[in-house]
């Protein structure tokens, strides 16, 4: 994932007030690589820390599949994850809880001997899902699949050697990760992370060269509510968000506030980025843009019993998102029937996602198809659309909406609204003037806070639960 021709950088890695060299970076990486050589799996505690980003280049380096794992994992969860994977040992630190040896990642050694490039099909990293429907899912991701997805999105962004990239986002997803850290070491970029993606940290990062941040809808509204931090990264090149929708009036008060246009883009653990905005294109609220390189994607009926259709591509027309592509992954580990529900006989996965695509080929997703596809009095209505108008309500500070099963309408239109209390009946008439009658909610559920993962993805099954 490294590359050695990119032009040394003094501070190739920084987190927090930590700074690793690049001459740093690719010594104690090596050192680590050295002494995990022959082991085919470990597991890496991801925490925001410099030692996390030493372990896991060493695997890289050693051709070793690693495991990163969330900090705050429960202990069921934790347990899964190790036997699912077959994890040998934690690359240190390693939880007190786990019995797993530890393999001391030592950040003053060096070692310069040069390693083979392992086979462009081996395993670099083992994802585990967020698992919103029970326990996560390990899902093997290739070095080939993220050589793929860092060059598109490198071509889709024009991202160079001469970027910085800020964010303060986990180290055990995609975005955080794959892109976040793997990326700006493939373009030879630097990479400054703020540890927690607060505003201030941005505002600092933007201070120190930033040029491209990255962040979920929750860091952008949080931006978005602190003008003078946000205004600092008026100076950057571009400002990107995704792991969740990002609301429209987040994008247009960012737009507001630092002159740029947020580049929205798409992807899933099991797929990597697969969609986005173009820099030089156009950048439309609530919508993530168009194929990446070698992707491609299309929208299919529900009805898979009676023989699913392809779906225009109209703007309007609601469908499941299937995508196919070089990043894409081959499967779910251990999981066959799962796998063969998601990947397809006819070589496409199906996502899970509903999505509209318009005739120039702008994607805007729905939502998933199991909670934000609303199916009430004989429509199908998505969540989205909902939500972005309650949000432009000033009471209205989050909101989730969902289908509540319902005997008359088979599901109910249910807003979980965080914010100021305004009487029910104003909400429900604002949607009804904005969009339909049919897609008023029939409820507002007022809520102290939106159950939320680690990326900031509302968890709408806890709130059908």
């Amino acid at each position: 994932m490294l590359t050695p021709d990119a032009p040394d950088q003094p501070a190739a890695i920084t987190v927090g007030d930590d700074v690793l060299s690049r001459e740093d970076l690719v010594g104690a990486a090596t050192a680590a690589a050295e002494r995990i050589r022959g082991a085919h799996t470990l597991a890496v505690l991801a925490t925001p820390s410099v030692e996390t980003i030493l372990a896991i280049i060493g695997g890289l380096k050693a051709g070793v599949t690693i495991v990163p794992v969330p900090p705050d994992s429960g202990e069921r969860e934790l347990a899964h994850i190790l036997n699912d994977s077959g994890a040998q040992a934690w690359l240190d630190p390693a939880p007190v809880t786990s019995s797993l040896p530890a393999i001391p990642v030592r950040r003053h050694a060096r070692s310069w001997h040069t390693h083979p490039e392992p086979p462009d099909d081996s395993v670099a990293l083992l994802l585990y899902t967020s698992g919103t429907t029970g326990l996560p899912k390990g899902v093997p991701v290739t070095r080939r699949a993220i050589a793929a997805g860092l060059d598109a999105l490198a071509q889709a962004w024009d991202w160079s050697a001469d970027d910085t990239l800020a964010h303060g986002l986990p180290l055990f997803h995609v975005h955080g990760l794959v892109l976040g850290v793997l990326g700006p070491l493939r373009r030879g970029s630097r990479v400054i992370h703020t540890v927690k993606p607060t505003p201030d940290g941005y505002a600092r990062a933007a201070d120190n060269g930033a040029t491209m941040f990255f962040g979920v809808p929750t860091v952008w509204t949080r931006v978005a509510a602190d003008p003078e931090a946000a205004q600092s990264l008026s100076s950057a090149r571009l400002l990107i968000s995704g792991s969740a929708p990002l609301p429209v009036p987040v994008f247009e008060q960012i737009a507001e506030l630092t002159g740029h246009r947020i580049v929205e883009r798409y992807g899933m653990t099991e797929t990597l980025i697969t969609i986005s905005t173009r820099v030089d294109g156009e950048r439309r609220p609530g919508w993530v843009g168009l194929p990446l390189e070698g992707v491609q994607t299309r929208l299919r009926s529900p009805e898979v019993d009676s023989g699913a259709t392809d779906l225009p591509h109209d703007g309007e027309t609601v469908g499941d998102l299937h995508i196919r592509g070089p990043m894409v992954a081959s499967g779910y580990l251990h999981r066959p029937a799962e796998t063969a529900e998601s990947w397809l006989d006819d070589g496409w996965f199906a996502t899970g996602d509903v999505a509209v695509i318009d005739p120039d080929g702008m994607h805007r997703i729905v939502g998933r198809a199991s909670t934000d596809l609303i199916k009430c009095g004989g429509f199908r209505i998505g969540a989205g659309e909902i939500e972005t108008v309650l949000l432009g309500h000033g009471a209205v500070s989050e909101v989730a909406v969902v289908g509540i099963p319902d005997d008359d309408l088979g599901q109910r239109i249910v807003a979980y609204v965080v914010g100021d209390r305004v009487p029910e009946t104003e909400l429900i008439a604002l949607v009804a003037d904005q969009l339909s009658h049919h897609k008023r909610p029939r409820e507002i559920r007022y809520v102290d806070a939106l159950p939320r993962n680690a990326m900031g993805k509302v968890q709408k099954k806890q709130l059908l639960d």
